[in-house]
């Protein structure tokens, strides 16, 4: 098994986390950077990750606002007592964007999240300026690694290979703030049945997919297909795993605030 890795506390890590109802649902949130940044980035987490798994990486950035939030089930966010969609997911982060007073922003999604960010686009365009999808597919018609990969993706984190050993670290730290069951099977029941990949045409804002070139969960091939249906992407493949956001946090940041500060969408 692996072994839980202590965590800064989260008066520490995330000094500017607080609760607001956003409707009828308590939502936790970060609010990082300066209120006067040039852009704000609007950031989906994957699923089961919190808003302290993410911090690394949302505090990278240089001269951008970045808001995350632990969606329901997870972190400091209760489980509803009924299960949502993804298109739930995509409105509560429009909500609590009207709350924070927030018009148009950059979308980051990641795994899980790379889906809430597809839909949170298509359902709310008016609102994003460019989006940037991370290890993430167009859904239903997603393409796992190879059936060797994912068999020995245990024994690969147990046995402790040179190349994932930096994969680890992160990983038990998700692990150690892991959502109650009912929040992570409600964030499996907001995927199941959810495709973008006939709707993607309509997304035209300037996209960038990056994808780990040895990712056992999610193919690179499932890069391509997104960026065969959307009018403006590009795509990078990253020599690393699943995890790159966690593993590799300011190289990541600085890439994505490049591509953001490069790329405007129409108005």
């Amino acid at each position: 098994m692996l072994s839980k890795v202590a965590r800064p506390h989260s008066a520490t890590l995330l000094p500017a986390a607080r609760t607001v109802m956003v409707g009828r649902q308590p939502i936790r949130y970060a609010d990082h950077g300066a209120g006067s940044a040039e852009r704000v980035l609007l950031l989906l987490n994957g699923i089961g990750a919190d808003l302290e798994t993410s911090a690394a990486f949302a505090r990278a950035f240089e001269n951008t606002r970045v808001i995350a939030f632990d969606v329901p089930g997870v972190g400091a966010s209760p489980a509803p007592l009924l299960p949502y969609r993804m298109r739930d997911v995509a409105d509560l982060a429009a909500a609590l964007l009207d709350q924070l007073g927030l018009d148009r922003v950059d979308v980051f999604g990641v795994s899980w999240g790379g889906t809430a960010a597809q839909e949170f686009a298509l359902r709310h365009p008016a609102r994003c300026r460019t989006m940037t999808l991370a290890a993430t597919s167009a859904g239903c018609v997603v393409l796992p690694g190879g059936p060797g990969q994912l068999l020995q993706i245990g024994a690969r984190l147990l046995g402790g290979k040179l190349r994932l050993d930096r994969d680890l670290i992160p990983l038990q730290a998700m692990l150690a703030s892991r959502p109650n069951l009912r929040g992570y099977l409600y964030q499996l029941f907001a995927l199941c049945g959810w495709m973008s990949w006939f709707r993607l045409p309509r997304v035209q804002l300037p996209v960038l997919v990056l994808m780990g070139s040895d990712d056992p969960i999610v193919a690179p091939v499932n890069g391509r297909i997104i960026v065969s249906r959307l009018p403006r992407a590009t795509m990078e493949t990253l020599d690393c795993g699943h995890l790159f956001m966690l593993t590799r946090p300011v190289e990541i940041a600085r890439r994505v605030e490049r591509f953001m500060m490069a790329h405007e969408s129409p108005a």
